[in-house]
């Protein structure tokens, strides 16, 4: 991670559009977010968008807004998240899923400098730093026809590739002291260090969810806890931990 971060560093001042790879719950959004924080636009929006959380009907008017009457029930102009994150950052998660027709828009965002709203008939300049996310592989999309071999040259000018947490087993016991913290604290729980035998059901686990997983494991334990404990134990781990300790 030593080394993703120090690419971050290196970045973060550009305006390059950069692609995030990794598995799901790896932390791209944190990474993504540490971009815009490390950069000249950190005082402007960072705007995120799942394009797997909205159906393709909404995708499109949701990052490029519309104007009245652009169809049924468009009763006023609505800007779309890539007006609102003008001057900033647009986080675009999932790219991956983007179907045929919004991946052609989105291009023509990334060569022109500019959109239209649905319904409009006149460009819309925009200056935002896109940074894209995925846990499939693009070039195979590419290979079967459903990604854009094009688009992806402009999505991948600079990919930062995240490892899955089973790869970086020396991140978990910081990482779960983190989680320790944060959660103890919105809990009002007094742990604040992590017992020897639970540290290494930790380490020995492989992780499927990474950091996402983690964070759900340590945020269970926290709230198990009996209020004066100071130690997270083995006993406050889901079973499935506890029998592989």
């Amino acid at each position: 991670m030593r080394s993703v971060l120090d690419l971050v560093s290196r970045v973060a001042d550009s305006r390059t559009t950069v692609l995030i790879t990794g598995e799901s719950g790896t932390g791209k959004e944190v990474i993504a977010k540490e971009i815009h924080r490390s950069g000249q636009r950190s005082d402007k929006a960072f705007i995120a968008v799942n394009a797997a959380a909205l159906p393709d009907t909404l995708l499109e008017s949701e990052l490029f807004g519309y104007v009245r009457g652009a169809f049924t029930g468009a009763d006023a102009d609505k800007p779309g998240r890539f007006e609102m994150a003008d001057k900033g950052t647009l986080f675009l998660d999932e790219v991956g899923e983007l179907p045929s027709s919004t991946q052609v828009k989105l291009l023509r965002v990334l060569q022109e400098r500019e959109f239209e709203r649905l319904g409009a008939n006149t460009p819309t300049p925009v200056d935002v730093r896109l940074i894209t996310a995925t846990n499939r592989s693009l070039e195979q999309a590419v290979i079967e026809g459903s990604f854009r071999q094009d688009l992806l040259y402009r999505l991948k000018v600079l990919q930062i590739e995240l490892p899955p947490l089973r790869q970086r087993k020396e991140d978990i016991e910081p990482l779960a002291l983190h989680f320790l913290a944060k959660y103890a604290k919105e809990n009002e729980r007094q742990l604040s260090s992590i017992q020897g035998e639970a540290l290494a059901a930790l380490q020995s686990h492989t992780w499927p969810g990474n950091v996402r997983e983690l964070e759900n494991v340590i945020e269970r334990a926290v709230v198990l806890a009996m209020p004066n404990e100071t130690r997270l134990s083995l006993d406050l781990l889901p079973p499935a931990l506890q029998a592989a300790a």
